[in-house]
């Protein structure tokens, strides 16, 4: 009888054992599961209505991927590098109708580009995720803004403002569309 229930007690040390590994395993494979969407940015559609979008769902998407650098307000050449990303007009393809988009970055800059500038093919404007092979999150500058016609660079003559750079917007953490 002893023996018996010696025996009971190790079984039942043995299945709390378990049940004390699965309730510490399983969160974790939970995490590990969430945090495999990666980085993300928010989209605020001109109805009011937020979306979350991952890396991994943007990946899952056509990119575009160009050789690509601007000129800034004093006429210095930047950013020259291979960019991959996705239309914006492709990311925003369900978005509705909409007048403009406000690009706002982690470090508070925003800026407003309107509608005809996204959806311009000579210049398309691409939420890029990879410069040169090293992409978000690894690519500190993270999800950024990035102007590649065919050519690659894009001066401030030929898109008529007085820094083509300023809509280069590092480190983008939203997007939000202006009602018409």
């Amino acid at each position: 009888m002893a023996l018996v229930r010696r025996m009971n007690s190790q079984v039942v040390a043995r299945i709390a054992f378990i049940l004390l590994i699965v309730a510490c395993v399983v969160p974790l494979s939970i995490r590990s599961f969430i945090s495999q969407e990666g980085p993300s940015i928010e989209i605020v559609h001109a109805s009011g209505d937020r979306q979350t979008i991952s890396l991994v769902q943007i990946k899952a998407k056509p990119s575009l991927e160009r050789e690509g650098s601007y000129q800034n307000q004093y006429g210095n050449w930047s950013a020259s590098a291979t960019y991959r990303g996705i239309l914006l007009t492709d990311l925003l393809s369900d978005s509705g109708d909409y007048a403009s988009v406000e690009v706002v970055a982690g470090d508070g800059y925003r800026m407003t580009v309107e509608r005809w500038r996204v959806v311009d093919v000579d210049y398309p404007m691409v939420l890029a995720y990879q410069k040169d092979g090293n992409e978000v999150p690894n690519w500190e500058d993270g999800f950024s803004i990035a102007v590649l016609p065919d050519g690659g660079s894009i001066s401030n003559v030929e898109y008529g403002v007085e820094s083509a750079g300023s809509y280069w917007v590092k480190q983008v953490t939203q997007l939000i569309l202006t009602p018409e």
